[in-house]
Protein backbone atom coordinates (compact mmCIF):
# COMPACT_ATOMS: atom_id res chain seq x y z
CA UNK A 1 0.00 0.00 0.00
CA UNK A 2 1.27 3.39 -1.08
CA UNK A 3 1.69 5.90 1.85
CA UNK A 4 0.86 9.39 0.46
CA UNK A 5 3.77 12.07 1.10
CA UNK A 6 3.16 14.08 4.05
CA UNK A 7 2.53 17.92 4.41
CA UNK A 8 2.88 20.39 7.36
CA UNK A 9 -1.00 19.78 7.33
CA UNK A 10 -1.50 15.69 7.56
CA UNK A 11 0.87 14.93 10.46
CA UNK A 12 -0.48 14.41 13.54
CA UNK A 13 1.21 14.77 16.95
CA UNK A 14 1.12 11.08 17.14
CA UNK A 15 2.87 10.10 14.37
CA UNK A 16 6.59 12.51 15.17
CA UNK A 17 9.16 10.47 16.71
CA UNK A 18 9.69 12.27 19.67
CA UNK A 19 8.14 15.52 18.84
CA UNK A 20 10.97 15.78 16.24
CA UNK A 21 9.63 16.88 12.58
CA UNK A 22 10.75 12.91 11.36
CA UNK A 23 7.85 11.10 10.77
CA UNK A 24 7.35 7.17 9.15
CA UNK A 25 4.80 6.79 6.65
CA UNK A 26 5.19 3.01 5.18
CA UNK A 27 8.79 2.05 5.02
CA UNK A 28 9.65 5.85 4.29
CA UNK A 29 11.62 8.26 6.93
CA UNK A 30 10.38 11.99 6.12
CA UNK A 31 11.30 15.15 7.52
CA UNK A 32 8.29 17.28 7.91
CA UNK A 33 8.65 21.15 8.29
CA UNK A 34 5.60 24.31 7.71
CA UNK A 35 7.99 24.88 4.38
CA UNK A 36 8.16 21.39 3.07
CA UNK A 37 8.42 17.73 3.21
CA UNK A 38 11.90 16.10 2.23
CA UNK A 39 12.43 12.26 2.18
CA UNK A 40 15.35 11.11 4.24
CA UNK A 41 17.13 8.99 2.27
CA UNK A 42 20.55 8.68 4.04
CA UNK A 43 21.04 5.36 5.16
CA UNK A 44 23.12 6.66 8.17
CA UNK A 45 20.03 9.04 9.02
CA UNK A 46 17.32 6.30 8.73
CA UNK A 47 19.12 3.74 10.45
CA UNK A 48 19.49 6.22 13.82
CA UNK A 49 15.68 7.05 12.82
CA UNK A 50 15.27 3.54 13.06
CA UNK A 51 17.43 2.79 16.15
CA UNK A 52 15.73 5.82 18.02
CA UNK A 53 11.94 5.00 17.09
CA UNK A 54 13.18 1.15 18.23
CA UNK A 55 14.60 2.19 21.68
CA UNK A 56 11.21 4.83 22.45
CA UNK A 57 8.98 1.96 21.92
CA UNK A 58 11.50 -0.21 24.46
CA UNK A 59 11.06 3.11 26.37
CA UNK A 60 6.98 3.27 26.18
CA UNK A 61 7.09 -0.35 27.15
CA UNK A 62 9.10 -0.15 30.27
CA UNK A 63 7.13 2.98 31.42
CA UNK A 64 4.23 0.96 31.07
CA UNK A 65 5.22 -2.30 32.78
CA UNK A 66 5.92 -0.06 35.81
CA UNK A 67 2.47 1.68 35.46
CA UNK A 68 0.73 -1.31 35.37
CA UNK A 69 2.89 -2.83 38.75
CA UNK A 70 1.89 0.35 40.37
CA UNK A 71 -1.34 0.20 39.66
CA UNK A 72 -1.92 -3.64 41.02
CA UNK A 73 0.11 -2.46 44.02
CA UNK A 74 -2.31 0.13 44.77
CA UNK A 75 -4.93 -2.36 44.57
CA UNK A 76 -3.25 -4.86 46.75
CA UNK A 77 -2.82 -2.60 49.67
CA UNK A 78 -6.30 -1.37 49.40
Amino acid sequence: MSHPVPTWASVRPSERLASTPAIRRGNAWWLVTPNGTIAASDPVLTGELDHFASDMAAADRAVAKLRTKRTAARKEQR
